[in-house]
Order: C-alpha cells, then structure tokens, then sequence
C-alpha cells in the first residue's frame, strides 16, 4: 500500500526543527525528509510529490557509495526496534556524540537512540577534529557516553590518542565506539584494544535502518542468511521500500517462506556463528580470467602501516584485460609499494598483485567518510589519459 502523506523536508543545519520532525515522526505524524546543504530542490520537489510506503516516517537518500543515491522509505517501527536493539547491545542508554551527517541513516540514529533514551545528543560542530571530539567528549554529562564513526575518523582519533594521555583518557571515557560504513582494518582494531577502547564494529545500511550487526553477531531480532555466497537480513529494521521504484524494492526486498529479506549485494561468510563481510559481489574484475574482488586486495594492503586509506580500482589493460591499481591518502612512515604488492600476491594470487599505486594528499569522499569511487575512478582516468598524451610517438 502507498500513501500520499505529504513529506516534511526539514534543512539538516537545524537541528532543533529536525530533532522536533522527527519525534513527531516517530509518533505517527508527518514523515520526514532531512535535506542538506545543496541537496536539488528539483529532487526535494520530486519526493514530496511522490508517492510513499504506507507507515513511512523517514526519507533517506542513501549515500550512493555503490552507485547512484537511492531514496529509502523507513517506519517508525524499524527506526525504533534498531534504536532499541542497539541500546540494548551496548549496555543501556547513554547520551550520543553526533559526528556524522544528520542526512544519513548512521548520524538520525543516533537521533533516534536519543530519543528513545530521552537525552539530549551533541553534535559536534564543523569538519571532523579528533582534538574537538575529545574535547566534546569530556563535556558530556551522561554516565555512559557513545559516538559513532567510520574507519577514517576513528584512525585519527587514535593518531591523537597514542601521542596524547589525556587524549587516550577522553577516547576510553565512551563507553562505547561504534565504527561502521566500511571494513575496519586489522590494525587498527589491535591498536583500539592496545589502548582499552571499548571499540564496536558495527554492520548494516540505510535498507535496516543502520547498523544491525555488531561484531560479527545480530543485534536485536535481526536474521542474518548467506544465500549464492550474498548475505541477507532479515528483521524489524527492514526498511519499507525505495521511493518512486517498486522494481528495485521487489528486486532487493524478497519474500521467502513468510518472512522478508534483504538483499544486501554483500559477499559473506558464517564461521561459527558470526558474520565476515569479504566485500561487494559487484567489486570484482577478471584480470587474465581470474576473477579478483577489490575489497580483498583493500583489506590485505590496508593492514600495512600507512595504507588504512588505501583503495583499489580496476584499470583496462591490453593483455589482461583489467588490472588493479591501488590509490592512497599520503601517510608518513608508510610501507613501501613493493612490499604491499608481495603481500597481496602471496595472499591473493598473482592477478590480484596491483600494477601500480598513486598516493594523493586527500581521497575524494562522501558525506559519510567513505572513499567516493565513482570520483576516484573519474580522476585515475583522466591522469592516466593525460599520460598517453603526454608520450612521445
């Protein structure tokens, strides 16, 4: 069923009109459309008058990591059974550190999660400063204190913590750290224990209302699935559809036996119980008939010092077809190329072993933090095409 229950965009730079929304959202009043600065008003006019989901309390354009943004209708119940099902894995309420953006699912649940808990989340103001986090970190008032943030973030924070004691205190005074939106490298999860943060991987998207696994294990009554080697969810968080494409909600959206699930379009493992995430179905290239997915060679060059930014792409190439190029933030102390190309031959075969890296002061990313592919793979085109017109005949 649909409903022409017209959308309330509200400006994400105001927080107190979006907190105020979306409580009354929650409590079955207007659903709510977060808009942030620059978003097209030719978009915003568009999902106003499109049709959505019956229940729906919340509109979010996906952060378009994979592809174009979507428009994911979300109820009340869903926003409300995460929000639960997170409180409950962390221990009890707490108050919330907004780090992330107020357009995306990871920066309104902590919004929800307030909510539910009746505290009051602070948001931290301006680009991301580790030195800012924990300094609104030791201004928070709540015994148990939480912040969410993803993998680039939290590497700084630790930059800061390990040179700083004061730093390492206010980092270990949350007691929880939820990091999420991509896979958390190796080292930095050994450096987070070394220090005692109470570190929490979490997994999910805008299509579960957030994160729904943590650790590797489901969160409140989130079913997790491997089916064609693709991992499925299922439970209370699903979201109810995308606005304006019932081909896409019926083609992701599934119904099996009665119960509704979720394909996610991630590769995964079950081993003992708990969820590893090996990358994207639709990140893999064939370089000289091998099938090589790019979010393992990623995950094998981010474990070296200096390559946490690290991010693999697929270039044309005439005898292989496609081969991996790597492109990294400049890091000081980095291992050296050589080494980090051995490490992924031996650990993931010799198509997989990337031709070459280019290092760049700052990666283009989203919103969100996460590396901006289509950009990043724009960018190495044109560098490389600036290269053929350069050589000499």
């Amino acid at each position: 069923m649909t409903t022409r229950a017209r959308l309330r965009p509200i400006p994400t730079e105001d927080r107190a009109w979006l907190l105020a929304g979306l409580a009354d959202a929650l409590h079955g009043s207007a659903p709510v459309l977060p808009v942030p600065p620059g978003l097209d008003e030719a978009e915003v006019s568009r999902l106003q008058h499109s049709e959505l989901p019956e229940g729906t309390a919340l509109v979010v354009r996906t952060s378009g990591s994979s592809g174009v943004p979507k428009s994911v209708a979300i109820s009340a119940e869903a926003l409300i059974a995460s929000a639960a099902a997170t409180n409950e894995a962390l221990g009890g309420s707490g108050e919330w550190l907004v780090t992330l953006p107020g357009h995306l699912i990871s920066g309104l649940q902590m919004l929800v999660r307030s909510h539910l808990s009746e505290t009051t989340p602070l948001f931290l103001d301006g680009s991301f400063d580790p030195a800012a986090v924990l300094a609104a970190a030791d201004r928070m008032q709540h015994e148990r204190r939480y912040v969410s943030l993803v993998p680039v973030q939290f590497a700084r924070l630790l930059d800061l913590a390990e040179a700083d004691r004061a730093a390492a205190d206010s980092l270990r005074s949350f007691a929880a750290v939820l990091v999420g939106g991509q896979a958390l490298p190796l080292q930095l999860r050994q450096r987070a224990h070394e220090l005692g943060v109470a570190l929490h991987r979490s997994y999910g998207m805008t299509e579960t209302a957030g994160g729904c696994v943590y650790d590797g294990v489901e969160i409140g009554d989130t079913e997790v699935r491997i089916r064609g080697g693709e991992v499925q969810l299922s439970g209370s968080c699903l979201a109810l559809g995308y606005v304006g494409d019932d081909a896409l909600t019926a083609e992701r959206f599934i119904e099996d036996r009665g119960r509704r699930w979720y394909r996610t379009g991630d590769a995964g493992e079950l081993l003992g119980g708990m969820l590893t995430i090996t990358g994207r179905l639709d990140r893999v290239i064939i370089s000289g008939g091998v099938n090589v997915s790019l979010d393992e060679v990623e995950r094998v060059a981010r474990e070296h010092p200096g390559w946490s930014s690290a991010v693999a792409i697929g270039v044309p190439h005439p005898e292989w077809g496609e081969r991996v190029s790597l492109v990294v933030e400049t890091e000081p102390g980095a291992r050296g190329f050589d080494e980090v190309r051995d490490a992924i031959k031996a650990q993931l075969g010799a198509a997989a072993a990337p031709e070459w890296a280019t290092e760049a002061e700052r990666l283009p990313r989203l919103a969100g933090g996460k590396p901006d592919l289509a950009a990043i793979e724009r960018w190495i085109a044109e560098l490389r095409a600036s290269f053929r017109q350069a050589r000499p005949d």
